[in-house]
């Protein structure tokens, strides 16, 4: 079976959303120079990249606009307006707010919303600078995630390994929010010793049930990837958590600064036994943000 669902990938339209950090001009991120991605993207565009790889569906995955909500509105109207295009999204919303619930009524007014993301962690020095790693010590962090779960949705979890332990002990606290795990952990560190520490840490999460694992964005760490380089990332994903549990993302167009989607897609399909195909490439992404595809 080829890849049918891309679980984790952005879209932009810099005309109809404002995105602070897409907008910065001259500054370095984490994941490199974001130049060349400083224009708009649009599902025309992915499709492109996405279907000649047996892509037939997606995950829209929020993306750092200044209104989480003019953001899921607009990916609202991309759904409706592409009805041959299942896809659902994954809205930005802060859990610490203290209108958090009239927030979350009104994204559950648009039909594609199946969660919620907030940001834990990116990148060590970025999130010196940012303090986004305080949001664990926040007891209306764990308030908002059991109520995210409380109303059917889930919630995406971005943060680095050095996070995981801490993190585990809070969502452990929240077993009926399913939670997706992007970017398997974000691996930084990709030296033996640092996989190593990272495969260790990533047990505290890939114990509790509720959790599942995406292996998107491995190019942010590594530029210059190459199979070789992500399989290992691959086979603890698969080895840890199940293909029931592991479903497989592009992160574009942000890996695209790294490469092209064929390239991708093919390293994944050949790094992913034969039997795992199904359910990494489709069938887990499908259960878990409960998205109708019909398979052919």
């Amino acid at each position: 079976m080829t890849c049918w669902i891309d679980a984790h990938h952005h879209l932009w339209d810099l005309e109809a959303v404002h995105y602070p950090w897409l907008m910065a001009r001259g500054m370095d991120r984490f994941f490199g120079d974001p130049t060349p991605i400083q224009r708009n993207y649009l599902l025309q565009e992915f499709r492109s990249e996405a279907e000649p790889c047996g892509i037939r569906a997606s995950i829209h995955i929020q993306v750092g606009a200044e209104s989480g909500l003019d953001e899921a509105g607009w990916v609202q109207t991309v759904a409706d307006a592409n009805p041959d295009w299942p896809m659902a999204q994954v809205v930005y919303c802060d859990l610490t707010s203290a209108d958090l619930s009239a927030q979350l009524d009104t994204f559950k007014t648009l039909p594609t919303v199946r969660g919620v993301r907030q940001i834990v962690g990116r990148a060590p020095g970025e999130d010196a600078q940012t303090g986004t790693n305080t949001l664990l010590d926040d007891p209306q962090f764990l308030a908002g995630l059991q109520e995210a779960g409380r109303r059917g949705l889930s919630f995406d979890l971005q943060l680095i390994p050095e996070l995981m332990e801490k993190t585990a002990r809070v969502l452990a606290q929240a077993p009926d929010t399913p939670v997706a795990l992007c970017h398997a952990g974000s691996p930084h560190d990709r030296s033996p010793a640092g996989l190593k520490d990272w495969a260790q840490r990533l047990r505290a999460l890939s114990d509790l049930p509720q959790v599942s694992c995406k292996l998107s964005g491995l190019g942010m760490f590594d530029h210059n990837w190459t199979p070789n380089s992500i399989c290992p990332i691959v086979e603890v994903g698969l080895e840890q958590f199940g293909p029931e549990r592991v479903m497989f993302g592009s992160n574009f167009p942000v890996d695209k600064l790294y490469g092209d989607y064929a390239t991708l897609a093919q390293a994944y399909r050949d790094l992913v036994p034969t039997e795992a195909h199904s359910a990494v490439f489709g069938e887990s992404a499908a259960r878990f943000y409960d998205l109708e595809v019909h398979w052919e």
